[in-house]
């Protein structure tokens, strides 16, 4: 099984860095985000794909697929994006390095993806995504599980904005092109899928 320690004999870097190609978001100083994917990444630090370069120095958010929210500063260019520091304490890197191992082992031994629950394609899309502020949003549900959805939208919607999918309460996770992810408040089960978005 793979293990993160690193070899003694590694003096340039204090953490082996993993080859995990992870999906999520960067915002920059500027407060605009963009789509990302990493390269691979330890618990010091990340490379990243990224369509807009940060400058030398800048602080950069991150929030990944599986991994959360990190943030650090933009060490160097790369082909195509650049690489940063991992900021965090020692406990945040140690539960870092553990997803990490869990994620290398994962692609090494085959596993399927970590999706809580199985995603469906809705046959009706077309819902209804109601806002904090009463105002009705007409969306498209590219796919939906139990414990959530992604929806096509323009709306551009703060991480943690409570919303109504339909009738189900839930709040925005995350953002990706042209959409949005929500996490329903309580999961729900086949037949609440099936008679709201079946």
């Amino acid at each position: 099984m793979f293990s993160l320690k690193a070899p003694f004999s590694d003096e340039r870097r204090r953490h082996q860095r993993v080859k995990v190609a992870l999906l999520g978001r960067y915002m920059l100083s500027s407060r605009r985000e963009y789509p990302c994917q990493t390269v691979d990444m330890s618990p010091g630090g990340l490379a990243l794909i990224a369509p807009v370069p940060a400058s030398q120095g800048e602080r950069v958010v991150v929030y990944l697929d599986h991994v959360g929210r990190v943030e650090g500063q933009m060490v160097r260019a790369i082909p195509n994006g650049f690489a940063m520091t991992v900021g965090a304490t020692i406990r945040k890197r140690d539960k870092l390095a553990a997803q990490l191992t869990w994620l290398a082992n994962r692609s090494m031994l085959g596993l399927p993806e970590d999706r809580r629950h199985e995603r469906l394609t809705p046959r009706n899309p077309r819902a209804m995504l109601v806002t904090e502020d009463g105002e009705e949003h007409e969306v498209r549900i590219i796919d939906v599980s139990l414990s959530g959805a992604a929806v096509q939208s323009t709306l551009q919607l703060p991480i943690g904005a409570p919303v109504m999918l339909g009738k189900t309460a839930a709040r925005v996770v995350r953002h990706f092109d042209k959409g949005l992810a929500v996490e329903f408040n309580r999961p729900q089960n086949q037949e609440q899928l099936a008679e709201q978005f079946g």
